[in-house]
C-alpha cells in the first residue's frame, strides 16, 4: 500500500521537472517533504496559466515579475528569475519597469526590491553584449 504522503511511495515528476528547469523555489523543499502530494498538486495548478490561455510568454514574465515584486511576497531570487525570462522574451526594461511601477499600488517595498534587481539585470546583459556572454549567471 502506498503512502500519499511518503516521498519514496509517490511519484514527484512535476517538482522534478520544476527542480531541473531551475525554476525552484527552495521552500519547496520542506513542503515536498512533507506533503509530496500537495506539492505535485500546487506545481499542477500553477502550471495551467503557463501552458495555455491567450497571453503570450512574455506578458505572462512581467505579471510573475509583479507576483514576485508585490509587498505581500517580495521573492527577490523569483524576481530576479523572471527579469531575466521576460528580457530573454524580448520584453525592454521600460516594460519591466512598469510592471514593478503598477505592483507598487500595494506598496512601495516592491520597488525598492526589484528595481534594483532589474538595474543589475539590465547591466549585466549590456555587460554580456558588450562581452559576448549571457546574463550575470546569479
Amino acid at each position: 500500500m502506498t503512502n500519499a504522503n511518503d516521498p519514496k511511495s509517490l511519484g514527484t515528476p512535476l517538482a522534478d521537472a520544476q527542480r531541473t528547469s531551475g525554476d525552484w523555489n527552495p521552500m519547496w523543499e520542506t513542503l515536498g517533504a512533507s506533503s509530496p502530494a500537495f506539492l505535485e498538486a500546487y506545481l499542477q495548478l500553477r502550471s495551467v496559466p503557463f501552458k495555455q490561455g491567450p497571453l503570450e510568454p512574455k506578458v505572462k514574465e512581467l505579471i510573475m515579475i509583479a507576483i514576485n515584486a508585490a509587498t505581500t511576497h517580495l521573492y527577490a531570487p523569483g524576481v530576479r528569475r523572471h527579469i531575466r525570462n521576460a528580457l530573454t522574451l524580448g520584453a525592454t526594461g521600460d516594460e519591466i519597469l512598469e510592471a514593478i511601477q503598477l505592483t507598487t499600488l500595494l506598496g512601495i517595498h516592491a520597488c525598492n526590491l526589484a528595481v534594483p534587481i532589474l538595474d543589475e539585470e539590465l547591466r549585466a546583459m549590456h555587460a554580456g553584449a558588450n562581452t559576448g556572454e549571457a546574463g550575470s549567471g546569479r
